[in-house]
């Protein structure tokens, strides 16, 4: 069975491989998650840490799954910290390992970055994901709202111009 745990920097540095195979498998697999294959490992690990600064200084939640031993998923929440957004944050990087899909972890994760959403105070979150994707379809069902399309908003694997879809979802 595998778990949802939120990290502290310090909890997630110690599987920083683990993190950085599961961004890279997931680029290479065409997740659309704002990097194109081929996904080195210096650039996935440089992603990390940056990330794991962020959640040091207490802007970004940091969720992994995980079932025995084995990083099957993440997602983030990157919290707003302007004045007037303090009541919203923006989920973010949405992974799950191939070799862990269709087991339930992504509704998992996004079930615990809404609790984790509401247990900081905020009740309105956002996100976007590529148009036509299995994630949009994932949004839909976990009851989020579609705002609108932007076409042409992203790059693919094969260099293509793909168009992303907003949501959002009132907690």
């Amino acid at each position: 069975m595998h778990k949802v745990e939120r990290l502290s920097e310090e909890q997630a540095r110690p599987i920083l491989p683990k993190l950085v195979a599961l961004l890279q498998d997931s680029v290479h697999s065409g997740s659309s998650v704002g990097f194109l294959p081929p996904l080195t490992f210096e650039a996935a690990k440089a992603y990390w840490l940056e990330t794991l600064n962020e959640v040091a200084q207490g802007k970004r939640i940091l969720l992994v799954s995980s079932e025995a031993g084995d990083v099957t998923g993440a997602v983030q929440l990157a919290l707003v910290t302007k004045q007037n957004g303090l009541h919203r944050a923006e989920v973010q990087k949405l992974l799950v390992h191939t070799s862990f899909r269709n087991r339930g972890i992504a509704r998992a994760l996004m079930g615990a970055v809404e609790e984790s959403a509401r247990a900081v105070g905020r009740t309105l979150l956002v996100l976007d994901t590529e148009q036509g994707s299995i994630a949009e379809k994932l949004y839909e069902k976990c009851g989020y709202t579609r705002a609108g399309i932007i076409p042409q908003y992203a790059r693919s694997a094969d260099y293509s111009l793909i168009s992303t879809v907003l949501f959002y979802k009132l907690l």
